[in-house]
């Protein structure tokens, strides 16, 4: 391990490593040898400490008790600051927009628009939005996501008069019938109509750093979900540059919480999402998911959207966004082996039949 810092503690991040589940992870943490994340039957047993230095992102990995003993060690300062890491880690998630945290959610897409990259048209009429909502509910989702406005690579934005319209109407009937509903979309005026209609979850791809947003959010008593992405739709996917992508986005992530809680968000109500393909190409893509579980340093739930997403036709054999089933499982049964929360998927049924087979396999049943 580093010896004799010489920058901030507040510099350092832990990446958990080492993870084991059900009985192994009980007895990893009775004996010391390892740690919860999110109180849940998963354990890390070893971690990797990254920190940034010279232009260069450099990694040490040790076992759990060996990093508790060095940074001890090494200084109060910083014994302080990975304290408080691994109890962000560790802590217990609560319920977010009603729903508990103490297994993977699934979260259903419902797109009431013309344009979406993979589903655009598909439900544009609220009551075949309403419907198909009610039957991803019947086959195991959690959470209904409707969104009203495309921020595929290259959308134009539309009118917020003309999101109102679109999901309006979907809110409000879902809501009526007990749905946990989620509202997707970076504009304060479509958030304040569609939380008044009974969303109970914002999921803001702008991490709400739109006019208006965050005090929206904020008097809504709502959830939130905040993305990161690198530009805008139109732009997002010309040529986007990180220094760190995993850590970048980390970075940026926990500044838009800090930024939340200053305006009166208490933390138990945020949950963040890396935003796969957000302004990212397929190598920053694939950085992030080997560091995924690097994000429950910010103590609260991790969102992953990856359903359909391009990357899976560029790493595969170029299939289009409705038969690329197969990847998006993957890709999400990656995001909970890494202790994902909830997981944002369009094909529902078929992720909650992949869902309660890794439950089992992996003893989080």
């Amino acid at each position: 391990m580093p010896r004799g810092f010489a920058f901030s503690p507040a510099d350092l991040y832990l990446l958990p490593a080492g993870l084991v589940w059900g009985e192994q992870a009980a007895a990893a943490v009775v004996s010391g040898n390892g740690w919860p994340i999110g109180d849940t039957a998963l354990a890390f047993t070893a971690a990797a400490i990254l920190w940034r230095e010279g232009g260069q992102v450099w990694a040490a990995l040790a076992p759990f008790a060996d990093i508790l003993a060095w940074s001890e060690a090494e200084s109060e300062d910083l014994a302080r600051h990975v304290g408080r890491l691994i109890h962000r880690v560790g802590a217990k998630r609560p319920a977010w927009g009603t729903v508990a945290m103490d297994g993977p959610a699934i979260m259903g897409i419902v797109n009431t628009t013309p344009d979406s990259f993979s589903d655009g048209g598909d439900r544009l009429a609220p009551q075949v939005a309403i419907d198909s909502a009610l039957a991803m509910v019947e086959m195991g989702a959690s959470i209904i996501d409707v969104g009203g406005e495309s921020t595929r690579p290259g959308a134009l934005p539309v009118s917020e008069q003309q999101e109102i319209d679109r999901v309006a109407p979907v809110v409000e009937a879902l809501a009526a019938q007990g749905v946990v509903v989620s509202i997707d979309t970076r504009h304060a005026a479509v958030m304040k109509v569609a939380t008044q209609a009974g969303a109970r979850i914002i999921n803001d791809v702008t991490a709400l750093e739109g006019e208006g947003a965050l005090a929206v959010a904020a008097s809504s008593g709502a959830a939130l979900c905040l993305m990161h992405m690198q530009g805008q739709p139109q732009t997002m996917q010309a040529e986007p540059v990180y220094d760190c992508a995993p850590l970048d986005v980390y970075d940026y992530l926990a500044a838009r919480v800090a930024a939340c809680e200053a305006a009166g968000i208490e933390r138990a109500r945020i949950a963040i999402d890396p935003g796969i393909g957000f302004g990212k190409n397929d190598d920053h893509n694939a950085q992030i998911f080997a560091a995924l579980a690097l994000y429950h340093g910010l103590g609260v739930p991790v969102l992953l959207g990856a359903s359909r997403k391009s990357f899976i036709g560029r790493l595969s054999r170029g299939e289009p966004p409705k038969q690329r089933l197969a990847g998006s499982l993957a890709a999400h049964l990656a995001g909970l082996d890494a202790g994902v929360q909830v997981i944002r998927v369009h094909d529902v049924a078929e992720t909650a039949q992949a869902v309660a087979i890794w439950r089992v396999m992996r003893g989080a049943a």
